[in-house]
């Protein structure tokens, strides 16, 4: 299947490296508005440049869009790329509102065409062993769990492009870092039912925040703590998830969440937890996330079926985000709707 990407930045490099590894995908097309960014693709992987999205969108041999540019840009790049007929990976969060959101999702609904979101921590090895530990109900009923990303992000991360750390196209700790525990949390925890949060920008020189703490309570009854910031002391300090249950306490936990910091599982044999802590910590990294999402898509397109993280998938993260968001403007506890609802700041 031929790929194209939109917005050549940091991000697009990973997608067409993933491209280039994925069986039966091929990089064809790059758009982006500055043509030296487009230069190394069309280098390296042959890629035909275009300034101009829509002159690209006309080319009948693109199946699939990969999407990298700043988050305020997904809805509309999105809905002229499904409308054309296109596959769309989208890279996190899915958009800035659910008003755009929904607008994302009904347009690839209307023109049949698959929407993916770029949420890879679901494919580390690491997250998989434990969704195996969950899935077969070994934590038994589960009492609370925590999310926390402390990393750094200094002042020049945010100088490099003027869209960096604005409400309106990126958003700040909590949309742009954190949105990936933020999906781990409700793959595991289920239905947020309230969030109260609190929210600051301390250090940065940003519009957005650069430090947040918020607790959710689940459907289901469970608590959920969240904490997030880019404000960590030269480099990023740790990035976790920890479910607690009856049974067990499992702990994700590096600077990446990438290894077991903690596993505690009632009648499981300390043998067992210390070969599946080697497993882990002998191939921390798997194949690239990127790579599966990229992966997967391709395979959802052939065997025409949702994609692993759909559009729907990806919506409910930047829900949370912005009750927390509003909890925080607004000082208070925020019930989530039962029903699809927007959000809104």
């Amino acid at each position: 299947m031929n790929f194209a990407i939109v917005g050549c930045g940091f991000i697009a490099k990973r997608h067409a490296n993933a491209i280039d590894k994925v069986k039966n995908a091929k990089l064809v097309a790059v758009s982006d508005k500055v043509p030296s960014a487009m230069e190394p693709y069309v280098i390296e992987y042959g890629a035909t440049p275009y300034e101009n999205f829509n002159e690209m969108l006309k080319r009948n041999d693109i199946d699939i869009v990969c999407i990298c540019t700043p988050t305020g840009l997904h809805a509309p790049l999105s809905i002229k790329a499904a409308y054309a007929k296109k596959h769309i990976i989208l890279e996190k969060p899915i958009a800035m509102t659910l008003e755009d959101t929904d607008k994302i999702i009904n347009a690839c609904k209307i023109n049949d065409v698959k929407l993916s979101v770029v949420h890879p921590n679901r494919f580390r090895p690491v997250v998989r062993e434990l969704r195996k530990i969950f899935d077969q109900n070994l934590l038994g009923k589960i009492s609370h769990a925590n999310a926390i990303v402390n990393w750094n992000r200094n002042q020049k991360y945010y100088d490099q492009a003027l869209w960096r750390g604005t409400k309106e196209f990126d958003g700040g700790a909590l949309m742009n870092q954190a949105i990936h525990n933020l999906d781990l949390l409700l793959w595991f925890m289920g239905e947020p039912e309230q969030v109260f949060s609190m929210e600051a920008t301390r250090l940065r020189k940003i519009e957005a925040e650069d430090v947040s703490a918020g607790v959710v309570r689940f459907k289901s009854g469970a608590l959920g703590m969240v904490e997030a910031s880019t404000t960590a002391y030269g480099q990023n300090y740790e990035e976790s998830i920890t479910l607690f249950g009856e049974k067990g306490i499992v702990k994700i936990g590096g600077k990446n969440a990438i290894y077991f910091e903690h596993l505690e599982i009632e009648g499981m044999p300390e043998k067992n937890i210390t070969d599946l802590k080697e497993k882990v910590e002998n191939d921390p990294f798997g194949i690239p996330g990127h790579q599966c999402i990229i992966d997967d898509m391709v395979k959802a397109v052939d065997e025409d079926r949702e994609p692993a993280v759909s559009g729907e998938e990806g919506r409910k993260s930047l829900e949370l985000v912005l009750s927390f968001y509003k909890s925080a403007k607004n000082n208070q506890l925020i019930q989530l709707a039962k029903e699809k609802e927007y959000v809104k700041n």
